[in-house]
């Protein structure tokens, strides 16, 4: 094939999305400079709107395009917007085929059984959501979940709670998982599971927290367990580990529930 037959073929393959958004940014911004530094931002432009806007052929019925907070290690720093953090797109199970089979209105003698059971569905729905980003390499917010789920927080935060309380299972929240805050249950389980004698890498399995957290964890409830038998008061335990009343008062409550 002659060069002339073959470029008059070839420019039908140079039609494409990445090619005009190079012409873009020359003609239209005037970015002018290597072809090979714009090829390559076109590159990467092509590949965040393929993360953001994936095929319709990857979404079943039922499942939602979500983007969220990416679980890569990374941890809270104050002042950090969330838009600095690592993200990325799931696909999430919204709705199944067994959420419709629940939905068949049911009612027994009991007159809360109809609140019973959309507060099992709902909590299901939520683990089933969390799992599933946290499978894709997301982490989804409580506030995340009010608006997957059309729940208030204070809802959320309940079932969150029921969860932890009745299976003793963290769920891999992007509060827990990134250990934002002090949530005394979380840390009451890892301690828990710490005095079972599950080590710190079962624990990290079940609970779905860092190794870095539940090191952390295991290693001031030691050095404040060790201060308690030796008869120091809250205030001065508080004094030598340098942590909060607050916290010291939490791992006291646990030193005492745990003997019990």
């Amino acid at each position: 094939m002659n060069r002339e037959l073959r470029d008059r073929f070839e420019s039908i393959n140079k039609r494409n999305f990445r090619n005009a958004l190079i012409n873009l940014l020359e003609s239209e911004y005037k970015i002018l400079g290597s072809r090979k530094i714009l090829s390559m931002l076109a590159e990467d432009i092509e590949q965040l709107h393929s993360e953001f806007h994936p095929s319709t052929s990857e979404v079943g019925v039922g499942e939602i395009v979500f983007r969220t907070t990416k679980d890569d290690g990374q941890r809270p720093n104050y002042g950090k917007k969330t838009e600095d953090y690592n993200s990325v797109t799931v696909v999430l199970p919204l709705l199944t085929e067994q959420d419709v089979e629940n939905r068949i209105y049911y009612k027994d003698s009991n007159k809360n059984s109809n609140y019973k059971q959309c507060k099992e569905r709902d909590i299901k729905t939520m683990i089933r959501l969390l799992e599933s980003a946290k499978d894709q390499g997301g982490l989804l917010s409580g506030a995340e979940l009010c608006v997957l789920m059309n729940r208030s927080l204070t809802t959320i935060r309940r079932y969150l709670h029921s969860y932890i309380i009745e299976t003793g299972k963290i769920p891999p929240l992007k509060g827990y998982v990134m250990d934002m805050g002090s949530l005394p249950t979380h840390k009451a389980i890892i301690i828990s599971l710490y005095e079972q004698g599950l080590s710190p890498a079962d624990i990290v399995l079940k609970t779905s927290h860092s190794q870095e957290a539940v090191d952390r964890y295991i290693k001031q409830y030691e050095q404040i367990r060790k201060l308690i038998k030796k008869g120091l008061s809250d205030t001065e335990i508080k004094d030598i580990v340098r942590r909060s009343i607050k916290v010291v008062r939490e791992y006291i409550t646990l030193y005492n529930d745990l003997r019990n």
